[in-house]
């Protein structure tokens, strides 16, 4: 199934209970983190401090309900947290790019990429685009490989609950009006 979608700059006032509803359709990424299911106002944190921070945005995935028909509304079905000018001015860093279990395997990273690709290199002032992949997330590394990402052969260890995780560091040069 092709989703028809698009991307929506959120706002901590309008879209923290649909990013919960994608949280929730999203257990496996919960699991990974040794959690049973996403914490109770977890987006709204999320939101908060995407808000707080100059330069890191929230996008949106959001696909039409009846693709062709703008009568049947839209449903948010992922998240793009993304940092602009970090950690250099002319690189963007991907903190996320979470899809909702139902929406996987649809293409829709992939086209929510191809939608924001081309905006980061003419709008957005960058031409480098970086990201670190948790070691135990290989659907996420081959992900990121496919939309042309590549091992940088640094890793970083981090903080996660009372867990260190290990985040493999990928990159991806974008072309001058991609």
């Amino acid at each position: 199934m092709t989703h028809s979608i698009s991307l929506l700059p959120l706002d901590a006032s309008l879209h923290a209970d649909a990013l919960q509803r994608v949280y929730e359709l999203s257990p496996a990424y919960w699991t990974m983190y040794h959690l049973a299911q996403a914490p109770a106002g977890q987006s709204a944190r999320d939101l908060a401090a995407i808000e707080e921070e100059p330069g890191r945005m929230g996008l949106g995935i959001v696909a039409a309900n009846e693709p062709g028909n703008p009568e049947a509304g839209a449903q948010l079905i992922g998240l793009i947290d993304l940092r602009l000018h970090w950690p250099d001015p002319e690189t963007a860093y991907i903190g996320i790019l979470l899809v909702a279990e139902p929406f996987q395997r649809q293409r829709v990273g992939s086209h929510a990429w191809a939608l924001l690709e081309p905006w980061l290199a003419a709008e957005g002032g960058v031409n480098e685009v970086k990201l670190g992949v948790e070691q135990f997330n290989p659907g996420a590394l081959s992900f990121f490989q496919s939309l042309g990402f590549t091992l940088t052969g640094e890793a970083q260890r981090i903080r996660s609950g009372k867990r260190l995780v290990r985040l493999l560091a990928m990159e991806k040069t974008l072309a001058a009006g991609a």
